[in-house]
């Protein structure tokens, strides 16, 4: 690191800035001269400091969000005030791709450029940017200002937003004392010109619900979405609201487990671990602190359920968590949402700042003689962050790498506690599992795949959007309901379950979306993603853009998978100019290999599951093998 970052000093900009997330500091040497530094760790000793780690993350988020940039003298002083070492920050700080550690314009214009908006035109839309605002400002120079056409704004390609049901999209965020975030959908070259060019921002389009299924009568998860107000808790208790939490409490603890077991719940975050059973496990932990951690990282190409939920719904998911206290005994929750998703953040944030003042959050929940209380922390951009491990390690302060299993969260979690962590879809299931009791609820469905399910359908089909059903419809009933292909074109493939996933071919149209029919089918449900490719797509191209996600994505904390991922994916280019090193089945044998070792040797799923979707690409429609996708 420079060492110029020592010696740096914060602007009063970027004090005031840190300080609204940290609080004043609390003594006349904190936050001064660094010689008076080194007197306050000598004098007070470095344990409360070092416990304060956890606010490393939201602080980076108050430069980055007040001045536009994390600087050195910013970074500096943050380390100055949470104690610590700034290589460390530093190392916390690079990590994310939503902080930046270069100078840049206020207003950065993040353009999704992944598999669903490609579909709809962001290659385009990224051509444009070049042709009239210049480079992203990703390629700047470590170091150097931005060389812009205007300096009112600049723009980066981004991974997906998740505002799949409305590409082409865009996060447009404004630093600034009022901070401003917008994700805008359904993009034209002629918005995103204005919006670089300076021009007002449009309100978030995730602000209305984009429902195909809105009011429909027999929906349990989406029943509120749309027709109750998300910003008032009466308007919610009025709906419903919290006789799910009224009925654990007269159940007991044990009784809510005993339901959710019943229920055969299995998590919707991809993994189908059953619910009663991860919250039986922490709840025999023995005596000490618990957690519940809410995972709203939702970061798959294709997914977006789980921002409907927060934005539409989010007293459900507080009550929800209120509940997996109560079972568990825990007394502190985390909701860890994703940085690109503004508006949730701020309806979550809001709804558990109106159940705290309710008394449904506090001291003594609801009157019922528990404490329990939730704080939101917010993402900056790390796709692994959504793997349970790695978000402990960025609640905790530190990069967002995940850690060997075992031990497993129901024992070692966050800090080092036992800790239920389950996903926005999972806790939203929970309601109606106690208000129609567990084997109730597990009619719907059979085995393991009891219940509705959220589908997040986009690409080539004529209604995108979050569409909830039994799991036991087919495929091909899912596409049928969002009203088929657009423009009546033939299906050539779907991504089910998102990028770490197989693709299916439309032969496998027939199968039934439960667990154990997509893994008689060889496929996989994931987090509930149906990309619909038309016969006019081009797959190579979505296989590629897959291929480069992971490798970004990638922690780099394992070698099979941060070599592994950059091999498949200069594997991959090769074959799509046609220039394989020695024949084309060498290529593919090569591909192979990889994908073997990273499933084989890498630390989380990310690694395990990178080649997935390229596997079934090749062996199903062969691709790459030099002739037209």
């Amino acid at each position: 690191m420079d060492v110029k970052l020592l010696d740096a000093q914060a602007s009063v900009e970027e004090r005031v800035a840190v300080d609204l997330v940290l609080g004043a500091p609390r003594s006349p040497w904190e936050g001064g001269a660094r010689g008076a530094h080194r007197d306050y760790h000598t004098a007070s000793g470095g344990a409360e400091k070092r416990a304060e780690r956890t606010m490393l993350l939201p602080a980076l988020r108050a430069l980055q969000e007040h001045v536009g940039w994390v600087s050195e003298g910013g970074l500096n002083y943050v380390c100055e005030r949470l104690d610590v070492p700034p290589a460390e920050a530093w190392g916390v700080a690079t990590f994310y791709a939503l902080l930046a550690t270069t100078p840049r314009p206020r207003r950065v214009v993040h353009v999704c450029d992944d598999i669903a908006c490609r579909m709809k035109g962001a290659t385009a839309l990224v051509a444009a940017c070049e042709q009239h605002h210049g480079a992203p400002v990703t390629h700047a120079p470590p170091g150097h200002a931005v060389a812009l056409s205007s300096d009112q704004a600049a723009w980066c390609t981004s991974p997906c937003l998740g505002l799949c049901d409305q590409a082409p999209a865009a996060l447009v965020t404004e630093a600034g004392p009022v901070v401003q975030e917008r994700l805008l959908g359904r993009l034209a070259p002629r918005r995103l010109h204005a919006l670089l060019e300076g021009g007002p921002l449009e309100t978030d389009a995730s602000a209305e619900p984009d429902m195909p299924q809105r009011g429909e009568a027999g929906l349990t998860l989406l029943a509120r979405v749309g027709t109750v107000d998300p910003t008032s808790l009466a308007a919610y208790r009025g709906a419903g609201g919290y006789a799910a939490l009224t009925r654990a409490v007269a159940l007991g603890a044990a009784g809510v487990i005993a339901e959710l077991v019943a229920s055969r719940l299995a998590g919707r975050g991809g993994a189908a671990f059953p619910t009663g059973r991860k919250w039986e496990a922490v709840a025999k932990q023995p005596p000490g602190p618990r957690y519940v951690v809410c995972n709203a990282d939702e970061s798959e190409p294709g997914t977006f359920k789980d921002r409907v939920l927060l934005t539409h719904d989010p007293f459900a998911i507080v009550e929800a968590m209120t509940i997996a206290a109560f079972a568990t005994g825990a007394t502190r929750g985390f909701l860890y949402v994703r940085g690109e998703y503004p508006l949730a953040a701020t309806r979550i944030g809001h709804a558990i700042t109106q159940a705290r003042a309710a008394g449904l959050l506090g001291a003594n929940v609801g009157g019922h003689g528990f404490a329990f209380d939730i704080e939101v922390r917010r993402g900056a951009g790390a796709y692994i962050c959504g793997e349970e491990t790695a978000l402990f390690e960025s609640i905790a302060g530190r990069r967002g790498e995940p850690r060997n299993k075992p031990p497993f969260p129901v024992e070692h979690g966050l800090f080092g506690a036992p800790t239920v962590a389950n996903n926005v879809e999972t806790l939203a299931n929970v309601l109606p599992i106690l208000l129609q009791g567990g084997a109730t609820y597990a009619q719907t469905g059979s085995g393991m795949s009891t219940g509705t399910r959220l589908w997040c359908l986009s690409g080539a089909v004529a209604r995108p959007g979050v569409y909830e059903a039994p799991m036991t419809i087919t495929l091909a009933e899912l596409i049928a309901r969002a009203g088929g292909v657009a423009g009546g074109r033939g299906i050539k493939a779907v991504l089910l379950g998102g990028a770490a996933a197989p693709f299916v071919g439309p032969d496998q149209l027939g199968m039934t979306l439960s667990f154990e029919g997509a893994r008689a089918a060889g496929a996989s449900l994931g987090s509930g993603v149906v990309m619909v490719f038309d016969e006019t797509a081009d797959l190579e191209d979505a296989v590629l853009r897959i291929a480069a996600f992971f490798r970004d994505e990638s922690c780099g904390q394992c070698v099979p998978c941060r070599v592994g991922t950059v091999r498949q994916e200069e594997a991959l280019h090769r074959l799509a100019k046609r220039a394989p090193i020695g024949s084309v089945a060498d290529e593919h044998a090569l591909l192979a290999e990889i994908g073997q070792a990273m499933k084989d040797g890498s630390i989380c799923g990310l690694g395990q599951t990178a080649h997935a979707a390229v596997e079934s690409a090749i062996a199903k429609f062969g691709l790459f093998a030099g002739r037209s996708a």
